[in-house]
């Protein structure tokens, strides 16, 4: 099972000081937050994609190839990739180079965002939010998976005779988890493909995300890609903590209060009663979490938010050591225990390549001579020949 963290990458004032950050002090803390996640022992770091104040992360992609230039372990993932305003052409292209980069250690958690407005601001219609979900990311795996992709649908230009490059790493394509808070459309899309589903598990009773993942899991046993406990989830959390209970409540707060997600809204008490935000000590933490397998059955990912509100470095960095250093190691271990043989692990690119090459040799994507005329001849890959028959060759579709 993997842990880790995942960030929203909202710019909010300190509550308790009044400063709020500038833009590079924010960026340059992610870093440092990233970094400090893979010291710790976690396995992931997660980032928002947002195109408007009061957020800062417009480029995931640049984000995370800094990070992962400055990492060794960490796996770099989004929590989401907009699904719906951005060119599934350039997704396809933009996270097979951090793919790249990063040795592997790159996926995705695709969705269709919390901001209403940024459809407009990238030509697209918030009434069709759904079907570009849909459309997009049909169109999106079929280019990691095919050398040479003819398509034509309802939302963007045709391609014909269309190469994404780079080719995915090893000729395995990024895993994606489909994130969803509310939509079953969604992880029926996650099922069919035989992809993962994430729920972001931060806003709503527990109940509410089992039923998109029984959906889920059903679904995806119906596709024929296993049983439903072999279904991949992820599940997101919210937590602070503090040795003393009592001390966590008081720290945190004022950052609950006023933070422009909850703040004004229901009590600390109420909210942590309904949601799976838990404030207290690391014991309280484990609980908790650990009971999350009693509503979801076994699970692959547990994303946690701390870094939030306004909440200031320091305050993140020693939620970070307790995390890492009292929380994490004692939900490994109790998650693990009666956890059935025939549920997975969780998907790393490692695993993926062996899933498709087994001991043998993993791709290594060679272009021939080329111009970007797809149309004729044969494949642009010298190890992808242009069948019997066909005008250009389809290359590996792994």
């Amino acid at each position: 099972m993997q842990f880790g963290i995942f960030t929203v990458s909202d710019i909010t004032a300190d509550p308790t000081t009044g400063h709020t950050p500038s833009e590079a002090e924010k960026i340059q803390a992610a870093v440092t937050i990233a970094k400090h996640a893979e010291e710790v022992g976690l396995d992931v770091y997660a980032i928002g994609e947002h195109h408007n104040p009061p957020f800062w992360s417009s480029s995931p992609t640049t984000t995370l190839a800094y990070i992962a230039a400055q990492t060794e372990r960490l796996i770099l993932s989004t929590a989401t990739t907009l699904i719906t305003t951005n060119d599934p052409v350039k997704i396809a292209e933009d996270y097979a180079m951090l793919q790249h980069l990063s040795g592997g250690r790159v996926d995705l958690i695709m969705g269709r965002g919390n901001t209403g407005p940024v459809y407009p601001w990238f030509g697209k219609d918030i009434r069709q939010g759904l079907p570009l979900a849909i459309e997009n990311y049909a169109l999106l795996h079929k280019l990691w998976r095919e050398d040479v992709v003819d398509w034509e649908g309802k939302f963007r230009t045709p391609l014909q005779g269309f190469t994404s490059t780079p080719r995915p790493l090893d000729g395995v394509a990024p895993f994606v988890w489909h994130g969803s808070i509310r939509t079953p459309e969604i992880a029926e899309q996650a099922a069919y493909y035989g992809d993962g589903f994430f729920a972001n598990n931060i806003f709503w009773p527990k109940e509410h995300y089992q039923r998109l993942i029984d959906l889920y899991r059903q679904r995806f046993a119906h596709y024929g890609h296993g049983t439903p406990e072999q279904a991949i989830v992820g599940l997101g959390g919210q937590v602070f903590m503090s040795a003393n209970s009592q001390d966590a409540v008081r720290q945190f707060r004022p950052y609950f209060d006023n933070a422009p997600v909850y703040g004004h809204g229901p009590s600390l008490e109420d909210f942590s009663e309904m949601t799976p935000l838990t404030v207290g000590s690391p014991q309280q933490v484990i609980d908790r979490y650990a009971a999350m397998r009693e509503t979801f059955g076994d699970y692959q990912r547990q994303l946690f938010l701390i870094d939030h509100a306004g909440l200031p470095l320091k305050t993140v960095l020693e939620q970070l050591d307790i995390l890492g250093g009292e929380v994490v190691p004692v939900l490994r271990k109790e998650l693990a225990q009666g956890r059935g043989p025939e549920v997975p692990d969780a998907p790393t690119h490692a695993a993926r390549v062996r899933a498709v090459y087994g001991d043998g040799p993993a791709r290594e994507a060679r272009p021939r001579a080329n111009r970007g005329d797809n149309l004729s001849g044969p494949s642009p890959y010298q190890d992808a020949p242009a069948p019997a028959g066909a005008a250009f060759g389809v290359g590996a579709g792994r």
